[in-house]
């Protein structure tokens, strides 16, 4: 009898060791409850950070993904109430920025402007925060934050489009269910590549889940990679991000004066005309471009560009991003960012033909973000992790395109079969005029090439910000960014 005990008892030990990494890793979330003032209203609300757990159907695991959740407390009915996911893009990134910058309780000290302050960095209550309309998940694709595979060697199973959006949809299925929000109005938030998942979300959720979205919130968008990748041939990049170039120049005074006395809007539209007219006709004839039209494009670029002709010239009428970023403020020795053209930064060699850095990235958001989000999640979040927090990642590299293999991903068609299927869904575009990443008038093409019904149409809408690709970091932007969006939802 006694050796029938000891061997009993040495296989429930031997069974609860080889279950402890599977139940140490399974941390139970951190709740808190906190208080935010909106308006002059103070808005009891409660926090959830933790991790979701992604199995297969026969119950092995396969990921755990790392949210943040926030919901209002003073509403007695949550299934009805709207609920916002929401996530940035890369692919790589964190909800580190929508989280802490724009939509979040909290939000990052910066300048008025959204200039980098002197660390250690602060944060503080976000009066703009969206959590006054709408319940809040930031959602953490794996390999950024805390977000990890079960096993490393399968993370490259969720670096992909397809692979993407497979996970972020069961994410949020499980989510909704979980906590009975299937009655709820749903809206999807995404930022950059965060938009490229918004867009392919749409569709996903309808035809895996009968998930059917409210809406769409669109930050500095990209559905279409061909208007943003410059290549030897492929004439589109350099028409559509003309105008961008046209505000960053006008931004920092290298127009002439005529030019930089004009409003920026107004001046914007003279140059959205030029691009989709003269200057595309004088791309498209290549070397059969008359000597005397090419002229004229030359003398007309560099009115609108803020580079000399000789300089236009040598490009062949094609500027590409990395060159204007490097040429536009050479002579002070600056290079301007590429998220935001509004910020420059000093670098090591004037004569350089790209910046050795984003002056928007590295030197003025990574920091803060950083610093406080890694203060906040313990301070305030109370959830404990030794993991680094992955804020932009390298890790997610090679992202599997395989589903447009010697093609460029769109997903505008991809959101207008959505809408299609869903005609009440709408979307919300916001776009900053500064933003080099995923400029405006990009956007504007890809939406007029959606081949929506008439009907449809209505349903998207623009706005604009003087500031760029995180337009929130821009304290007037921000200002304006909660006055769009509540007028977004509620129609």
């Amino acid at each position: 009898m006694l050796t029938f005990l000891i061997k009993g008892n040495l296989r429930t030990l031997i069974t609860l060791l080889l279950l402890a990494p599977a139940m140490l890793s399974a941390q139970a979330p951190s709740v808190t409850q906190h208080r935010v003032t909106v308006a002059g209203k103070v808005i009891p609300y409660t926090a959830t950070a933790g991790y979701m757990e992604l199995k297969d159907e026969a119950g092995t695991l396969k990921a755990r993904m790392f949210y943040t959740a926030y919901t209002r407390d003073d509403i007695r009915d949550k299934s009805t109430r709207p609920i916002t996911y929401t996530f940035n893009g890369g692919p790589g990134s964190s909800s580190v920025w929508l989280h802490m910058g724009g939509l979040g309780p909290k939000r990052v000290v910066l300048s008025e402007i959204g200039e980098m302050t002197a660390p250690p960095f602060k944060y503080v209550d976000n009066e703009y925060t969206w959590l006054d309309e709408t319940d809040l998940v930031f959602i953490d694709p794996v390999s950024t934050g805390y977000s990890r595979a079960a096993d490393e060697k399968d993370a490259k199973n969720f670096h992909g489009y397809n692979e993407d959006i497979t996970a972020m949809g069961q994410f949020i299925h499980l989510y909704t269910t979980q906590n009975q929000r299937w009655g709820s109005p749903k809206y999807l938030a995404g930022e950059s590549y965060g938009t490229t998942r918004a867009a392919g979300l749409s569709e996903h959720l309808q035809s895996r889940y009968g998930m059917y979205i409210n809406g769409l919130m669109m930050i500095s968008s990209i559905m279409d990679f061909s208007t943003a990748r410059f290549s030897r041939g492929h004439q589109l990049p350099h028409i559509l991000f003309l105008p961008t170039y046209t505000a960053t120049a006008w931004y920092h005074k290298r127009l002439p004066a005529d030019l930089q006395a004009m409003p920026l809007e107004t001046l914007l539209k003279d140059v959205r005309l030029f691009a989709r007219t003269e200057y595309t006709l004088a791309l498209m004839q290549g070397d059969e471009l008359p000597a005397a039209e090419r002229t004229r494009i030359i003398d007309k670029l560099s009115r609108y560009t803020g580079l000399s002709k000789e300089y236009v010239d040598q490009t062949n009428l094609r500027i590409e991003i990395g060159r204007f970023t490097k040429e536009l403020t050479r002579d002070a020795g600056h290079s301007v960012g590429r998220l935001d053209s509004r910020m420059t930064a000093f670098e090591y060699d004037d004569a350089g033909e790209r910046y050795e850095f984003d002056p928007s990235y590295n030197a003025t958001i990574y920091g803060p973000y950083a610093g406080t989000f890694n203060e906040y999640v313990r301070k305030d979040l109370k959830f404990e992790s030794d993991l680094p927090y992955e804020i932009l990642t390298g890790r997610v590299q090679p992202w599997n395109y395989s589903n447009v293999q010697n093609q460029f991903l769109n997903v505008a068609e991809t959101l207008r079969n959505a809408m299609h299927r869903n005609p009440h869904m709408r979307v919300w575009i916001s776009n900053g005029y500064y933003d080099l990443a995923t400029p405006f008038y990009a956007t504007e093409y890809t939406v007029a090439q959606m081949n929506l019904a008439p009907e449809l149409r209505k349903n998207v809408s623009f706005t604009y910000y003087e500031s760029g690709h995180m337009m929130y970091i821009h304290m007037p932007s921000l200002v304006k960014f909660k006055k769009d969006f509540t007028t977004f939802i509620r129609p």
